[in-house]
Parts: C-alpha cells; sequence; structure tokens
C-alpha cells in the first residue's frame, strides 16, 4: 500500500474488511440515495478485463455500466451515482490472462453508514441502527452523511475515492475546535480504511477533503467509544 507524506503515523487497515472483498467476492455498498459504491481486492496474476454490469433482475438483463480502466490494480471500485434506484443487482465480468472468463454472482447493495432524517440517525437496516444504539451514538439535525469519509458498520473510517488515481486529493483532519490533527496526502487508492486509534479518542470529528487546492466537501464524522 502507498505510503503517505504524514504530520503523524497513520495506522491503515491491511484489509478494507466490509468495504471491499477478494474476488471474485466484490461488495456493493450504498451510501445514500442512489449512490451504490462497487469495489473489491484483486489477487489474480494477470487480469485482461473487469467490466461492472448492473441489472433489475438478479439472474438477466444485466448491461456493462463500466470496464475499469486498470483491471490489474489490486485495489479498485466504482462509485454509481445513476443508478435508477438503491436495490439494483450487480455483478463484474472478468476476463483472465489465458483467455478465460467468468461472470461473478449477483448482488444487491449493503448500507453501510448510518442515514439521517431531520429526527437523527436513521437507518435502512436494523443491524446498523441496533448498532448506533448500542455505540451511543448521538443524534445531530445538523449532519448529513459524507459520500466520501465516512465510519463503516464495524466504526472504522472508511475513505471512498473511486476516481483517486485521476485526481490529486488530499485530507485534512481535525478535532471538533478546529485543530488539525493530521493529513493524507497524494491519495491514489480508490478506497482506503484507517484504524480508529489514529484519532486517540471517540466522538465528533472535522474534516476537509480537497483535489489540487479546490475544496471538494467540509463534513464531520462520528466515532464510537469501544477502546
Amino acid at each position: 500500500m502507498k505510503r503517505f507524506n504524514l504530520l503523524i503515523p497513520i495506522l491503515l487497515v491491511c484489509s478494507v474488511g466490509f468495504a471491499q472483498d477478494t474476488l471474485p467476492r466484490f461488495t456493493v455498498t450504498n451510501a445514500g440515495a442512489t449512490r451504490n459504491i462497487v469495489g473489491w481486492v484483486n489477487t489474480y496474476g494477470l487480469v485482461k478485463q473487469i467490466s461492472i454490469q448492473r441489472s433489475f433482475d438478479s439472474l438477466a438483463n444485466f448491461k456493462t455500466i463500466l470496464s475499469v480502466a486498470d483491471p490489474n490494480s489490486r485495489q479498485n471500485g466504482f462509485a454509481d451515482t445513476k443508478a435508477p434506484n438503491d436495490h439494483m443487482f450487480y455483478r463484474l465480468f472478468i476476463v483472465l490472462g489465458q483467455g478465460q472468463f467468468l461472470f461473478t454472482a449477483s448482488k444487491r447493495p449493503e448500507v453501510d453508514s448510518f442515514r439521517l432524517t431531520k429526527n437523527g440517525w436513521i437507518d435502512h437496516s436494523k443491524d446498523s441502527l441496533n448498532y448506533g444504539i448500542k455505540q451511543g451514538i448521538p443524534r445531530r439535525s445538523d449532519f448529513v452523511p459524507s459520500f466520501y469519509v465516512y465510519t463503516n458498520k464495524d466504526g472504522y473510517l472508511f475513505i471512498n475515492l473511486p476516481d483517486a488515481e485521476k485526481k490529486k486529493y488530499h485530507i485534512k483532519f481535525y478535532e471538533e475546535d478546529e485543530t488539525l490533527l493530521f493529513e493524507l496526502k497524494n491519495i491514489k487508492e480508490p478506497a482506503l480504511t484507517l484504524d480508529k486509534t489514529n484519532f486517540l479518542h471517540s466522538g465528533w470529528f472535522k474534516f476537509e477533503l480537497y483535489n489540487d487546492e479546490k475544496l471538494v466537501e467540509k463534513n464531520r464524522f462520528y466515532l464510537a467509544k469501544d477502546f
């Protein structure tokens, strides 16, 4: 994994866990509205093509929505922001080095982060809602979860940057009082998971995501107390 130029050492979770799975398994995560994130880890020796396909049906009528630019990238993913709904079916079409090909099993998106309504933390999944209650996550009427930086169901911080290889992303993390904690520079991985111990304590934190010097998003996230 790429080493980052940081203000302090950062612990990255080597396995992206819920965020990605190892081919031919893959994950599909719903990050809000109709934003579905397809991700995987590639351990094949040589891959000629990986195409993401989408369908209303789990068995038929799949259409290719993207063929990834670098099928041999170890970690890869795609944010489908044009899905007709949040319960479409996805599968991968994979062509290996010797010409063999396969279709993965199809799957629907799973909810990865908590949803917010005008009443506070709400999720389409009872498991995720119970997780939020058990971890004592407070409600905030001024908070809308980020599409780029958010906590997954295991409580780790997940960074989703599907086009990272084409952009110049960097992220600054702050305490709630605006004290700078650390910065990730020159991010080229489309999916990263940060260990929560990097933040030293539980609670609310702020971040600023930049593409080059242009601010992409300024938001916050919550890390539950379990250490």
